[in-house]
């Protein structure tokens, strides 16, 4: 695949990093449709099979070649819990959310989307399990749809960042592990986290299962793929993780045996829907939910070496932290040498941030996700240049369906 199709390009259309083309696999959409870039004069030609950039007059945003179809700009929408999915069900209001931030050809990734019941651990977050929520994600996906984006589902077991109130039957969160977490959970009626049960090694093909299921059932809602949480301390780090995992089946011990579990997963859901439908998310530098791991580059060379066996669409990792006088701790220019196919990043990027690290070609798309959700039209905002709305942390979480979730106002 090739991580660099900037070249040859008119001077105008290489403004911005963020703005500049990419063509990233190839790939038969669920939907088919003719697609427009919103800052252009003209539309652009049927999407599917397009093999070449375009050049757009003016102001001029190159239209790329995403899965097949054309994307807008290496500006992705990062997936974001937000708490609204009443029941785990998905809600109707959740159609506006996602319609307001799709630009047309533009690759949006759902929020965390539990593959069971088990995998449950905040309140009122989607789930993709039942027959109930998969028709509930299907006008969703229709309105993206609708307006020319590309969806993909994030698929996630949260492990032991849970408690027995969020559990079927008040069982035990289940783990890799039996040690628990000790610090509060993000909402619900119990305070702290129960502690885990250790999954029995005959238990894991079941896990494994669920992710396969749910990758099929976000296909049946219309997705066009799925990302594999395997960041931030859910259940797949905390196999990968050895600060977490101290098991001594072949699940445990080595780094090759901690990482089997999240390669599994990745080889059952790409069997089930197709590799080019298929990311995967990973934080190996991060200690979220007190998840490290004594050797995070290695981790992370060893899953992005890994992942090549399997020839998934992309791979999103989290950017290390940064010493206090800027200087970065670590980097994800190894995984992304590594890996073969498209490389994704994110971490709290800006306009400046994001632009620096495609420039710098430590990635080929960037997620942006709390400047996202406070700026319904971030792409169009980067293009301008224009300030954006600062966003309200007091309402991330919060059940309103409308107040700090559609109410955002574009820029005008």
């Amino acid at each position: 695949m090739e991580k660099d199709s900037t070249s040859a390009v008119g001077a105008d259309a290489l403004a911005i990093p963020l703005l500049t083309p990419y063509q990233m696999g190839k790939f038969h959409l669920s939907h088919r449709y003719v697609v427009y870039c919103p800052f252009c004069r003209t539309p652009s030609s049927e999407s599917s099979d397009m093999d070449a950039t375009l050049v757009l007059s003016l102001r001029t945003i190159w239209v790329l070649l995403l899965f097949g179809c054309w994307v807008c700009v290496r500006i992705v929408l990062a997936p974001l819990t937000r708490q609204r999915s009443y029941g785990y069900v998905p809600q109707p209001h959740a159609i506006l959310y996602y319609s307001q931030r799709t630009t047309k050809g533009g690759l949006l990734i759902a929020e965390a989307t539990a593959v069971s019941d088990t995998a449950q651990g905040y309140k009122d977050a989607p789930g993709i399990w039942t027959e109930e929520q998969v028709e509930a994600w299907k006008p969703i996906v229709d309105a993206v749809h609708a307006k020319g984006g590309i969806f993909f589902c994030q698929i996630w077991h949260v492990g032991r960042v849970s408690n027995a109130g969020f559990q079927p039957h008040g069982q035990a969160p289940i783990s890799c592990t039996d040690k628990p977490l000790i610090r509060r959970s993000n909402g619900g009626d119990v305070n702290r986290f129960t502690p885990p049960r250790r999954l029995r090694t005959e238990e894991i093909p079941q896990i494994v299962n669920d992710f396969r299921i749910a990758a099929k059932n976000a296909i049946e809602a219309g997705f066009d793929g799925v990302e594999i949480h395997g960041a931030h301390g859910f259940l797949i780090e905390q196999f990968m993780k050895d600060q977490v995992n101290d098991r001594t089946d072949q699940y445990g011990g080595s780094q090759e045996n901690r990482c089997r579990f999240g390669l599994e997963i990745v080889e059952a859901v790409s069997n089930e829907i197709g590799a080019d439908r298929v990311g995967i998310r990973l934080s190996p530098f991060a200690p979220y939910n007190q998840c490290s791991d004594s050797k995070p580059e290695a981790l992370g060379l060893y899953m992005a070496e890994s992942l090549n066996r399997y020839g998934i669409a992309y791979c999103h990792v989290v950017e290390p932290g940064q010493k206090t006088g800027g200087e970065q701790l670590l980097s994800v220019l190894p995984m992304r040498k590594a890996f073969n196919g498209s490389f994704m990043t994110s971490g709290g990027f800006d306009r400046e941030g994001g632009n620096r690290a495609l420039a710098e070609n430590r990635a080929d798309l960037v997620a942006y996700g709390r400047w996202f959700l406070a700026n319904p039209d971030l792409p169009r905002r980067f293009e301008l240049n224009v300030p954006l709305n600062q966003y309200d942390t007091s309402t991330f979480y919060t059940p309103d369906p409308v107040i700090g979730y559609t109410d955002y106002p574009f820029f005008v």
